[in-house]
């Protein structure tokens, strides 16, 4: 059997490619939307992809099945009680599929999502340990999938936890403690409240440690997995749907369209964004005036998603040769309209310096002396709650990042503002949106949350 992880960290993203080297028949579980690394892999090693077979319909990134499906006539497979806009083959609980040696049998875990599956290896059929299973986003290394990403569409979240525990309990606890466990992400996805940075485990291991799992019963593990959770990005219900329909197929190799500063100014006129992939400390020096600064050196896709709505033209401002990287990120959300690029964007900021604006930055001890200065200082806490409550600015708002869109009428546009996260990327985020609406007086903290607490410790 060869047996592929791959690891997308930008969206903390696990994929597997799995195939019966007998046979050399193969299938993909979970796919990224930019597919050519699967296909060339398999055409390293000379497999033939067969099936794609997704866990459940994800909410955090724009799968990958129809790209796939496209370039290598694979079926589509999801749980038998997905329903799909496209050509698919759903699966029982307990049916098995034979690549030759290798089998795979399907586990019905809902829970996360109704429609959840989990997937078990076996390298030989009559093999009394499994090798693995893939859980999707029912079972994650540390915690379990959170149950709540589905009120908005007609799930509660007591109904969904309760499926969760009789999934764990019944079809995935009760394997052999030395199956490994291969979930469809890892340490930074917002579909969990404490995943951890490894990339599997056993189950065994994960009985003795997951906090959920030694829950002691269904009602701890109700509270349990559903207190706490970070807010959902704005654009987790749009992926979830679209994820079930038909849609147009990515051209990974496309590039976007050049556009002059004239063009670009037209289309951010008509309600187009400027996305500025740049990091915090080179949009500060200087960037085009109404630039959201998302950075592509960072969890750029899941960032945008979160404070650009879904249904906005976007044009790219990138480092020169970074645009593709830049359309291709953003498509891995279903982010589609992308219009177009800067052409020559140093060359254009600097023949049109009177619409290039600088950002205000301030060192932990520059912003006391402010707060110190001015009495209608306002302060912004754009971490998640869950780090608000382990210590905060005092007086400060809290108000996660990607709940900012939405919350901007807690906020006073003329008062003097500063913006604070942990480390200095998502309050840069923060920042230029509010700029972006009208703040006048915007600041970031250096460093963010631990660069002021490391100042006030040691003073």
């Amino acid at each position: 059997m060869k047996f592929i992880q791959y690891y997308l960290d930008c969206l903390s993203h696990a994929s597997y490619l799995i195939a019966d080297e007998t046979t050399g028949r193969a299938v993909v579980v979970d796919p990224q939307r930019d597919v050519a690394e699967y296909l060339a892999d398999a055409r390293e090693f000379g497999y033939t992809i067969e099936l794609v077979i997704e866990t459940h319909f994800h909410a955090d990134f724009l799968s990958g099945h129809l790209e796939l499906a496209k370039a290598t006539g694979a079926k589509i497979v999801y749980s038998s009680v997905a329903e799909t806009e496209f050509e698919s083959m759903g699966v029982a609980d307990g049916e098995r599929y034979s690549l030759g040696e290798v089998m795979l049998e399907f586990r019905h875990t809902p829970g996360h999502t109704p429609e959840s599956l989990s997937i078990v290896v076996y390298e030989h059929p009559g093999d009394d340990v499994p090798y693995g299973v893939l859980t999707g986003d029912a079972l994650f290394i540390g915690d379990v999938g959170r149950p709540d990403l589905l009120a908005s569409i007609g799930f509660t979240r007591e109904e969904l936890a309760d499926k969760l525990y009789d999934s764990l309990h019944t079809k995935l606890m009760t394997l052999p403690d030395a199956t490994r466990v291969y979930p469809a992400h890892g340490a930074g996805s917002a579909c969990g409240k404490n995943l951890s940075t490894d990339l599997w485990s056993t189950m065994g291991e994960q009985k003795e440690t997951n906090y959920a799992l030694r829950a002691p019963d269904k009602a701890t593990f109700m509270d349990l997995v559903t207190e706490g959770q970070p807010p959902a990005p704005g654009y987790f219900v749009y992926d979830a749907i679209l994820n079930r329909k038909d849609r147009e197929l990515l051209d990974e190799t496309k590039m976007p369209t050049p556009m002059t500063y004239e063009q670009v100014r037209e289309a951010v006129d008509r309600g187009a964004v400027l996305v500025d992939g740049r990091t915090p400390e080179e949009f500060a020096q200087g960037h085009l005036r109404d630039a959201v600064n998302v950075g592509l050196e960072g969890r750029y896709a899941e960032f945008a998603g979160s404070v650009l709505p879904s249904d906005v033209d976007i044009v790219l401002f990138t480092e020169p040769g970074q645009e593709l990287e830049g359309k291709n990120r953003l498509a891995r959300i279903g982010f589609d309209r992308v219009i177009g690029y800067l052409d020559r964007p140093f060359e254009v900021m600097f023949t049109h310096q009177g619409d290039v604006q600088i950002a205000s930055r301030l060192t932990a001890r520059a912003f006391d002396e402010r707060a110190a200065e001015l009495n209608d200082l306002q302060v912004v806490d754009v971490r998640n709650p869950g780090e608000v409550a382990a210590g905060t600015i005092p007086n400060a708002i809290a108000i996660p990042v990607g709940q900012l869109p939405s919350r901007l009428n807690e906020l006073d546009p003329a008062k003097p503002t500063v913006v604070y996260c942990a480390g200095g990327y998502r309050s840069s985020v923060a920042a230029s949106l509010l700029r972006q609406n009208g703040f006048a007086d915007v600041s970031d903290i250096l460093g963010g949350y631990g660069a002021w607490e490391d100042t006030h410790q040691n003073a």
